[in-house]
C-alpha cells in the first residue's frame, strides 16, 4: 500500500476501527449480563460454553484466515466477517434455551476471528513496524473503550429491558462498518502465484477443535481419565503430526513452521498463550464475585470494571507512543505482565466491592503496558510477505490460551465449588425440622445459581414466612462463602499463568522497531492499483 497518502491511511483505520469496535462492544456488552441471560435460559451448568464457543470458533476462523488474508487481500475477509458476526449477533437475541446461544455465539465467533486476524494484519500493511506500535496502542485503546461502556450498559439493559436488546442494539454499528469498509478500504488484488494449503487447514482445524473440546469438557462433563477425555487429546496428537507433515512439505503452507524457528516468534505466541490463559480464565469469574458474593446487581457490577478499562485506554495510548518514540518493547512487556501478575494475586484475597476497583485500576495498568506488544513484536520479527500469517498464528496462540484458559477454570470452578458446598453442609443451617412443603420451596438455595439472579432470590425471601428468614440468610451466606472460597482458588490459579508469561518475557530477545520496512517481490503483495506494489508502506 506505499501509494496510499498519509490521509488515506487515516481513512482507511478509520474503517478497520469502525469494524473492531462493532466485534469488541458485542463482546463487552454481554460480559456482565451473561450469568443473568444463563439463569434466565436455565443454563448456568453450560455458562462457560457460551464463552469457550466463542473462543473456539474465533480461533479456527483466525488460525485459517492470516495465509488466505495475504492471497486474497484483507478487504473481502473483512466484510465476510462483519456479515456473519450481525448475523451470528442477531439469532443471539432470538434464542430459546441455552443451546441456541452457545450456537449462535459460535457463528459470532466466526466472525469476530475474521474480523480481528484481518484487521491487525492490515495495520501491518500500512505502517512500519515503529509507526505501528502508536496504532496497535490506539486499537487496544478501542477495546478499552468498548469495556468501558459495554459492561455499563449490558448490566443496565439486563436489569431494565428485555435481555435481546443486549445483542441487536449495536447492529446499526455493524451496517457503518461495514460501508466504511467498502468504500475505504483499498481493492485487493489475488495473489495468482499462490495456492491453498486446504489439507493443512483441515489438519490445522482437526488439531484445534478436539484439543478444545478435550480441555473444554474434561472436570465437567467427562472425567479428566475418561474414554472420551483421553480419545479427544488422541486425536490432537494425531492430526498434529499429520499437520507437521503435510507443512513441512506444502509449497505454501496455512502455518508455515520456519516461523517458530524465530525465537521471538515462539516465546512472543507462547507468553500470550500464558497470558490470555490466566487473564481470560479468572476475569470471566469476576462477575461471580460482584454480583454473586456482594450481591450488587449487573447494572452496578459493570462499574466495577470500568475503571481497569480507563486505566487500560490511557496506558495503552501513552505505550504505542512511548514505543514509537523509543523503538523499545521488551521493558513494556516486562512491567505490564508483572503488574498484571500482582493484580491478579490480589484478587484472590479482595473482600469488598471498593478493593475490587482498586485492583481493576491496577491490574487495567498492566494490560495497557503489555497487550500491544506481543504481536508488535512477532510482526517486526518476520518479513513483510509474512504479516498476515505471523499476525494469524499470534492471535491463535492467544486465542487458544484463552479458551484453554476459562476452560481449564472453569473446571476448577465447579469442583471447588461443589467440594466447598459439601464441606458446608455440616455446618451449615438445620434443616431436619422444617416442613418438607417449605423445604421444597428453600430447595433454589441449595444451588448457586440463586445469587446470580437478584430479582430472583429476592422474591423468594419475600415469600417465605418471617420465621423462616434467618434460615434463609444462613443458607444464602453459606453459598456466598463457598463461592468466595472457589474465585479464590481460580484467581490464584490466574496468576501463576500470567507469572509464567512474566518468566518467558524476560528471555524474549528485543529487536529494534524498523522505521522502514524492505520492499516485498511485487507477486507477493496486494495493491489499490492494478499494478503490484509493497504490502509495507514506505513512512508518510
Amino acid at each position: 500500500m506505499e501509494h496510499l497518502t498519509g490521509k488515506q491511511k487515516v481513512t482507511i483505520m478509520i474503517a478497520i476501527m469502525a469494524a473492531m469496535f462493532f466485534a469488541a462492544i458485542n463482546q463487552t456488552i454481554v460480559s456482565t449480563a451473561m450469568p443473568r441471560i444463563a439463569a434466565l435460559l436455565n443454563g448456568l451448568n453450560s455458562y462457560t460454553w457460551v464463552v469457550t464457543i466463542y473462543m473456539l470458533t474465533s480461533t479456527i476462523s483466525t488460525a485459517l484466515v492470516g495465509k488466505l488474508s495475504d492471497i486474497y487481500g484483507r478487504k473481502p475477509f473483512l466484510i465476510v466477517g462483519i456479515i456473519l458476526f450481525m448475523i451470528g449477533a442477531f439469532l443471539c437475541g432470538t434464542s430459546a434455551n441455552i443451546s441456541q446461544m452457545i450456537t449462535y455465539r459460535g457463528l459470532q465467533g466466526v466472525g469476530s476471528g475474521i474480523i480481528m486476524a484481518s484487521a491487525i494484519s492490515a495495520v501491518g500493511d500500512l505502517f512500519a513496524p515503529r509507526e505501528r506500535a502508536k496504532w496497535t496502542g490506539l486499537l487496544m485503546s478501542i477495546f478499552g473503550f468498548s469495556s468501558v461502556i459495554g459492561p455499563s450498559l449490558g448490566g443496565w439493559m439486563v436489569d431494565h429491558m428485555d435481555w435481546e436488546w443486549i445483542f441487536w442494539i449495536f447492529l446499526p454499528i455493524g451496517i457503518i462498518a461495514l460501508v466504511l469498509i467498502m468504500i475505504l478500504f483499498p481493492k485487493p488484488v489475488r495473489k495468482f502465484n499462490q495456492t491453498i494449503d486446504y489439507w493443512g487447514s483441515l489438519f490445522l482445524t482437526l488439531t484445534i477443535v478436539p484439543l478444545l473440546l478435550g480441555f473444554s469438557w474434561a472436570g465437567t462433563k467427562y472425567a479428566w481419565g475418561s474414554e472420551q477425555t483421553i480419545g479427544l487429546f488422541a486425536a490432537t496428537l494425531v492430526s498434529l503430526i499429520i499437520f507437521i507433515l503435510i507443512e513441512r512439505k506444502v509449497k505454501n503452507p496455512v502455518l508455515p513452521l520456519s516461523l517458530f524457528r524465530n525465537s521471538v516468534v515462539t516465546i512472543a505466541s507462547v507468553a500470550g498463550f500464558m497470558m490470555n490463559a490466566g487473564m481470560l480464565g479468572a476475569l470471566i469469574y469476576l462477575p461471580f464475585f460482584v454480583q454473586g458474593v456482594e450481591g450488587i446487581s449487573p447494572t452496578y457490577s459493570g462499574y466495577v470494571t470500568m475503571p481497569m478499562s480507563i486505566s487500560m485506554i490511557i496506558l495503552s495510548t501513552l505505550t504505542g507512543r512511548w514505543i514509537t518514540k523509543s523503538g523499545k518493547y521488551k521493558r513494556f512487556a516486562l512491567i505490564g505482565m508483572a503488574i498484571m501478575s500482582a493484580g491478579m494475586l490480589m484478587m484472590a484475597f479482595m473482600n469488598s466491592v471498593p478493593v475490587a476497583v482498586a485492583i481493576m485500576v491496577f491490574f487495567g495498568m498492566g494490560l495497557g503496558f503489555g497487550m500491544p506488544v506481543f504481536t508488535l513484536a512477532a510482526q517486526n520479527a518476520v518479513k513483510p510477505t509474512e504479516i498476515g500469517v505471523v499476525t494469524a498464528a499470534s492471535q491463535l496462540f492467544r486465542n487458544m490460551g484463552g479458551t484453554i484458559g476459562i476452560a481449564v477454570m472453569g473446571s476448577i470452578m465447579t469442583s471447588r465449588l461443589a467440594s466447598n458446598i459439601k464441606a458446608a453442609a455440616p455446618q451449615g443451617p438445620d434443616l431436619s425440622n422444617v416442613d418438607p412443603a417449605v423445604l421444597s420451596r428453600l430447595a433454589p438455595l441449595q444451588n448457586p445459581q440463586i445469587l446470580l439472579d437478584k430479582p430472583q432470590l429476592e422474591q423468594l425471601q419475600a415469600s417465605l414466612p418471617q420465621d423462616l428468614q434467618p434460615l434463609v440468610t444462613q443458607l444464602i451466606d453459606m453459598l456466598r462463602h463457598a463461592l468466595r472460597s472457589s474465585l479464590t482458588t481460580v484467581f490464584i490459579s490466574g496468576t501463576v499463568l500470567v507469572g509464567i508469561a512474566l518468566v518467558l518475557v524476560i528471555f524474549m530477545k528485543e529487536l529494534p522497531l524498523r522505521s522502514s520496512a524492505p520492499k516485498p517481490a511485487a507477486a507477493d503483495t496486494e495493491t489499490v492499483e492494478p499494478k503490484p506494489h509493497s504490502a509495507v508502506p514506505k513512512p508518510s
